[in-house]
């Protein structure tokens, strides 16, 4: 049995989980989630825990089993907080605004990138070059500032670009002259 798939998860103080044949259905605070269980995964709640469980021993299905009981987990502990990703921009002249649920990006290109926001997220700029992404589903939440690294990734001379915040970028040594 997997070792994470049999790990209790404990529904915490106003979340609510519902469980209807092979959907659930986690409503908390920050926001409202849902999830299809994949054929022979199931889910149960058992004095304020979730436990999920296998009904088949094929490779595909034990396989499922541990990251199911992740993703439930990831949904429980996002509408309690909101998961983030915090990027930064580095370059001359590269800034962000936040509009609303727009994202406009000026990062050297003739006209700036604007990003719409899905539903359940929000961006933050802060002093022009500081982005934070966030939102109830961790996996939207990095999938969308995966998008916004995406507009100008850093470039390995200079380092300049949209890069996750604290990651470290390997330079590259440019041309040498001849001695």
């Amino acid at each position: 049995m997997s070792r994470i798939g049999r790990q209790l998860i404990t529904i915490p103080q106003g979340v609510t989980v519902n469980v209807t044949g092979s959907q659930v259905a986690v409503k908390g605070p920050k926001g409202e989630l849902h999830l299809d269980l994949p054929s022979r995964i199931a889910a149960e709640i058992k004095e304020g825990k979730i436990s999920v469980s296998r009904t088949g021993e094929d490779k595909v299905t034990r396989s499922r089993h541990g990251a199911i009981r992740a993703l439930l987990n990831n949904m429980v502990a996002g509408v309690v907080t909101p998961w983030k990703k915090e990027l930064e921009i580095r370059g001359t002249g590269y800034k962000a605004v936040a509009n609303g649920n727009k994202l406009t990006v000026t990062a050297g290109y003739i006209h700036p990138v604007v990003i719409n926001a899905p539903a359940g997220i929000l961006f933050q700029v802060a002093e022009d070059t500081k982005i934070t992404v966030t939102g109830c589903d961790k996996i939207i939440v990095g999938q969308v500032a995966s998008n916004v690294r995406k507009i100008k990734p850093p470039e390995p001379y200079k380092g300049k670009g949209i890069r996750y915040l604290n990651e470290i970028i390997k330079l590259k040594a440019g041309k040498t002259a001849k001695a």
